[in-house]
């Protein structure tokens, strides 16, 4: 479902009950949801009325109860579940090792897994960003974001803040909400904070009571980020995680002198190293290095996938990013590439494996390898290459194929014909090969 008070409700209580929670995006098609249900071993479905229609055949593929805010056929309500608060299940729940948020993530390769967050990693983590920018109950923020995949909900309802919930991502609505509600504190990815610094109806707005503006889910080019304060008038401060990290590893402390470009320094009692990925020994001082991280918002590890897992966390407790950053002298992380696969659109993670699967069904393709292009609204598009099994492919009867299989942030958006897919030895696909060379015409 979509961002709505009822997420915070649905969350807190079922964990509180000694459940997890596994999220879901309310654009999946049946489908994608049926697959992570399945995976994630989920026994119950709450969805909105909008969404019923593929939540039900989702559910009855799994056998999942199905629960709806408000009314819908076939579904029990929402309100019909909640219990007495003095009556509450006694539970024992291990915080260290019990498993509260499953959300689902591509990590540095393949297809999306349930990443598993105990009640230990996501308290940690909430304390160690409150400790860089401390939040108070007199603080209003827009859960423009998804809200059970960012700091926003935890945050915010440990420090008494406001929230404001937004369905979706819309311009123009984010704007009246924000001058409203005096939001005092925004958090955006890149598209938000390309439109805050362009479009010219965020002139028609007031928006003095914001604070900061907080960008994550992709690097922000310092010429964008400082745009985008001017424009605003106030500072865009930068952070960096990803979902095995509940989410967070770097951010700017409010009221420190940012660096332009740099995605901010650690938080409390996390540590980092800059690794060659080749050698996996620690870079020199000053050059580039995948960024590994060891801390107490560290995931536990993928649902069902001890070969991901493994490959993700070393016996130490680092784990691998996938990113290629760079440190300075005073402690600012700046990334700077990365090596790992997932495509990442408005935010939202696309893995190429899924699409390639899909693409490969397709009678006409003989072989194909899914890239992200860059684009400046989106950050990347998903692009396909792909063999002939044929005498030549339609593309857009292909993408309407893939199209009709995934949510719309997945679909492919343009495919190029080529001769062989690169791989390795081993068969992997050679992905940095199909980035560097010269399309076709």
């Amino acid at each position: 479902m979509p961002n709505v008070p009822e997420s915070a409700v649905a969350f807190y209580g079922s964990i509180a009950a000694g459940g997890r929670c596994t999220t879901a995006n309310p654009l999946y098609t049946a489908r994608e949801l049926a697959l992570q249900l399945t995976d994630s071993g989920a026994s119950v479905l709450l969805t909105v009325p909008a969404f019923i229609e593929v939540a039900r055949e989702a559910a009855r593929a799994t056998g999942c109860e199905l629960l709806v805010l408000g009314e819908a056929d076939g579904a029990v309500p929402f309100a019909a579940v909640l219990g007495d608060p003095d009556a509450a299940p006694a539970v024992e729940i291990d915080p260290a090792s019990g498993v509260a948020a499953l959300p689902y993530s591509s990590g540095t390769t393949g297809f999306p897994k349930g990443v598993m967050l105990s009640h230990h990693n996501l308290v940690a983590n909430a304390v160690q960003m409150d400790a860089s920018f401390r939040v108070s109950d007199e603080e209003t923020m827009i859960a423009v974001l998804p809200l059970l995949l960012s700091v926003i909900m935890g945050l915010g309802l440990r420090s008494g803040a406001t929230l404001v919930t937004m369905p979706r991502i819309d311009l123009a609505q984010y704007l009246q909400l924000s001058e409203r509600y005096h939001v005092t504190r925004a958090y955006v990815v890149p598209p938000i904070a390309l439109a805050l610094s362009t479009d010219p109806v965020v002139t028609r707005h007031d928006l003095s009571s914001l604070r900061a503006i907080y960008c994550a889910a992709a690097p922000l080019g310092p010429e964008l980020e400082e745009a985008c304060a001017q424009r605003i008038g106030c500072p865009v401060i930068q952070a960096y995680g990803m979902t095995e990290l509940s989410p967070a590893s770097h951010v700017t402390p409010l009221g420190a002198a940012a660096k332009p470009g740099t995605v901010g320094r650690l938080l409390p009692d996390t540590e980092a190293r800059l690794v060659d990925p080749v050698t996996g020994e620690d870079v020199a001082p000053g050059e580039r290095g995948e960024v590994w991280i060891r801390g107490p918002q560290v995931m536990l590890g993928y649902l069902n996938s001890p070969a991901a897992t493994a490959a993700m966390l070393d016996g130490d407790g680092w784990l691998r990013t996938g990113d290629i950053g760079i440190v300075d002298s005073d402690g600012w992380l700046y990334i700077v590439d990365r090596v790992k696969e997932p495509i990442k659109y408005k935010g939202f993670q696309v893995a190429p494996a899924e699409l390639e699967a899909i693409l490969i069904t397709h009678p006409d393709v003989a072989d194909c390898a899914v890239i992200g292009i860059p684009d400046p609204e989106a950050g990347e598009l998903p692009k396909a290459c792909a063999v002939s099994a044929s005498d030549g492919i339609d593309p857009e009867a292909v993408i309407a194929f893939v199209a009709a299989q995934v949510a719309p942030h997945k679909r492919i958006r343009q495919i190029e014909l080529i001769d062989e897919i690169p791989r390795s030895p081993s068969g992997k696909i050679l992905r940095r090969l199909l980035h560097h060379r010269t399309p076709v015409a």
